[in-house]
């Protein structure tokens, strides 16, 4: 048995721009610092309709997923009504939803960075060891863009005293067990899980890379 739940917050608001996963993390411990301490701790990007323009509109759907131990929501709950300032964007968060992991058959996430891998074929090399190391035996691809080609995405990390960029992509993974889903969402792949990195969840499909360097569709969220 695991302790890993999802927290899901409503969010209100009007925009906020899409790369916005280290200004989120930033916002949420400014207000509450202990959560640099909370071990388990991975945060989603916020969804919502690309404006094509850097900027992402909100919708009654938009949610502020924490994916965190059973045992620590007490220290993550006084988050529901706080107004965050994210980069200048003010958004306000509702009561959140507890939601248990799904073990569904296909994940995505939006962003998997591995440090050290910026390439298509070696990146997607290193994300199926790491699904090895998980001992989970699945499928993994990259959705495809509007282009057609492997869905690589950046995210700017703008701190204090230095700016830097990760490289990453978009990654789907299927015919998973159910266990094997449960740990996938569990472990993620890749680092950098407080700013939105690495976080599977449930998919609707799209076209996908594969190593084959053949398109074909399946799913991502």
């Amino acid at each position: 048995m695991h302790n890993i739940i999802n927290l899901s917050f409503p969010v209100r608001g009007t925009e906020l721009p899409a790369d916005h996963n280290y200004r989120l993390y930033s916002a949420i411990s400014k207000q509450f610092p202990q959560i640099h301490h909370l071990d388990g701790l991975a945060i989603n990007t916020i969804p919502g309709i690309p404006d094509k323009q850097g900027k992402i509109r909100l919708t009654r759907y938009s949610r502020l997923l924490l994916r965190l131990p059973l045992e620590a929501i007490a220290q993550v709950y006084l988050l529901a009504g706080q107004t965050l300032d994210v980069g200048g964007y003010p958004i306000q968060l509702g009561n959140p939803e507890l939601q248990t992991l799904q073990p569904v058959d296909f994940l995505s996430a939006r962003l998997v960075t591995i440090k050290g891998y910026t390439e298509t074929a070696p990146f997607l090399a290193a994300a199926q060891r790491q699904l090895q190391t998980l001992d989970i035996n699945a499928n993994i691809g990259i959705p495809a863009n509007e282009q057609g080609k492997p869905k690589r995405l950046t995210l700017k990390i703008n701190k204090p005293n230095r700016s830097y960029t990760i490289v990453g992509f978009s990654v789907v993974v299927s015919d998973l067990t159910p266990d094997d889903a449960v740990k996938l969402q569990i472990h993620g792949l890749g680092g950098k899980r407080r700013i939105g990195c690495g976080v599977f969840c449930s998919p609707i499909p799209v076209p996908v890379y594969r190593r084959s360097d053949r398109y074909a569709t399946t799913a991502i969220g």
